[in-house]
């Protein structure tokens, strides 16, 4: 099984994809789940508003959306993530580009093991968990 990363219309960024694979696969160790297929499509803004729309029936822009397509213990899904938005939420949150993109791909892939961030509780869990991956990416890269 695999964890693949794609782009639509945009570059595909730059990035360590080889240890990002490595910090997810021990994630899903760690929880004891198995590796289904996983795959990143890298987008833009209009690219994965126009997902929103159709998928979700929301009319607002966003920077990851993940189609879980898990089964029993066996972690599989679409996560779809627009650069443009996470290029601005860098500047926004004062982060750099890389840091942001490694916490959006990390946010997007827990929520594939069943971590949410609608009540503030989970989304306290959630940062905590994206942080330890930014963290870690950097100290392999």
């Amino acid at each position: 099984m695999s964890i693949s990363f794609f782009n639509e219309d945009v570059d595909l960024p730059s990035l360590d994809f080889k240890h990002i694979k490595k910090l997810l696969k021990s994630e899903i160790r760690v929880n004891r789940l198995k590796l289904g297929i996983i795959n990143f499509i890298f987008c833009s803004d209009d690219y994965l508003l126009d997902i929103n729309i159709e998928f979700l029936q929301h009319d607002f822009y966003t920077d990851v959306i993940s189609f879980d397509y898990s089964e029993d213990k066996q972690i599989s899904g679409d996560i779809y993530i627009s650069i443009e938005r996470v290029f601005n939420n860098s500047i926004i949150f004062k982060q750099s580009f890389s840091n942001e993109l490694v916490r959006v791909i990390s946010h997007g892939f827990f929520h594939l093991l069943k971590y949410n961030d609608k009540e503030e509780e989970e989304t306290k869990v959630m940062r905590l968990k994206e942080t330890e991956i930014v963290a870690r990416y950097h100290c392999i890269s």
